[in-house]
C-alpha cells in the first residue's frame, strides 16, 4: 500500500492512489491533514493547470511546499482534483 513518510510519521496511506509522471497523488481522505499547513506557493504544469501546495509539519519540523494538489485541474488531469502528490523530504513507498 503507498504511503507517504515523513520524520518517520506515515502522513498519507491508500491503496487508491493515482500514479501519474513518478507522482503517487493520494486521495485526499487519505491525508492526515494535522501534517500540512496551507502554503501561498503556487505553479503551473501546462497540461494539468495550477498547483497548490503545503507546507509539511511533524512536531516542529517543517518541509516547505513539500506537497501539493491541484484543486481545479485542467480537463486533461481532471481525474487528480484535490488529490495530494509529496516530494522534497518526504518519502513515499509505493
Amino acid at each position: 500500500m503507498p504511503r507517504a513518510i515523513y520524520q518517520g510519521t506515515v502522513i498519507a496511506e491508500s491503496n487508491e492512489t493515482i500514479f501519474l509522471e513518478g507522482n503517487h497523488y493520494f486521495p485526499p481522505e487519505a491525508v492526515k491533514k494535522e501534517y500540512l499547513v496551507p502554503s501561498d506557493h503556487r505553479t503551473v504544469c501546462p497540461w494539468k493547470g495550477e498547483a497548490s501546495y503545503y507546507h509539511v509539519k511533524v512536531g516542529n519540523v517543517v518541509s516547505e511546499n513539500a506537497a501539493w494538489y491541484y484543486p481545479h485541474p485542467k480537463e486533461a488531469a481532471r481525474e487528480i482534483a484535490g488529490y495530494i502528490a509529496f516530494w522534497k523530504d518526504v518519502t513515499v513507498e509505493p
